[in-house]
């Protein structure tokens, strides 16, 4: 038997998953939407904001009734609670840990400093979880609007990750970051000229050659255009013969 309490955890990156400790939750799906938006919001929401998101298509009146019945549904095993319900608001328990908001802090830890030292020991995990998406099968607007916000942030982290990793030496992470952004938006060049530069930086000349023909093809066959001046002399420096 548990003897200690575990900490409830809400995923949101890959898909929605509710636990308590390891263990699984589930839960009814007027509930998990409910979780998931409150997850999003990094403080305190109106009830009315929240009726109003989850359930747009319903008057006033009974998007409230829903918010309440759905409140009423939420677990709350193990003598801890999901939700803080105060009169006018809603918000997740300070104690529950969302996946989402780590990724968020990391990247603008990374942010918030590009040229200094990486402000934390950035793991396999870590990268990888900023490669991935916010509940990627879940099509209300307001996750569309978190998704793509969330998008931005970790295209700009991974490359100014992979600038500071390559930069001390850490060139399969800085790969890793590199490629996670490409990943994300195959047409964003920069992010290709970040993973280019790391392959130069490994004196990995087949591979830089290898990844700048990739995304002049890919540029070309999608928009009909060429890679920038700048990246054209990245690889003009190893008299590449690059396309007319």
């Amino acid at each position: 038997m548990r003897t200690t309490e575990e900490p409830l955890q809400v995923r949101l990156i890959d898909g929605f998953e509710l636990r308590y400790g390891s263990d699984p939750v589930e839960l009814p799906r007027s509930c998990q939407r409910l979780i998931g938006f409150l997850a999003l919001w990094e403080r305190p929401v109106l009830r009315s904001f929240v009726s109003g998101n989850l359930w747009p298509d319903s008057d006033t009146e009974h998007a409230n009734a829903s918010l309440r019945s759905t409140l009423w549904r939420l677990p709350n095993g193990r003598g801890q609670r999901l939700v803080r319900v105060t009169a006018g608001q809603l918000a997740l328990e300070e104690s529950v840990h969302v996946d989402y908001r780590d990724a968020l802090a990391w990247s603008r830890a990374v942010l918030a400093d590009s040229a200094g030292p990486l402000p934390a020991p950035w793991t396999l995990s870590e990268i990888s979880v900023l490669s991935r998406e916010v509940l990627p099968d879940w099509y209300d607007e307001w996750v569309l609007l978190a998704r793509e916000r969330f998008r931005q942030l970790r295209l700009h982290a991974l490359e100014s990750l992979c600038q500071q990793l390559a930069a001390v030496g850490r060139f399969g992470e800085a790969l890793l970051a590199g490629l996670g952004a490409v990943a994300i938006e195959p047409l964003r060049e920069s992010a290709h000229r970040q993973v280019i530069a790391v392959h130069l930086q490994e004196h990995n000349f087949v591979e830089a050659i290898r990844q700048y023909r990739s995304y002049e093809r890919l540029l070309s066959e999608e928009l009909s255009l060429q890679p920038s001046a700048e990246l054209r002399a990245m690889v003009l420096a190893l008299r590449i013969p690059t396309t007319a």
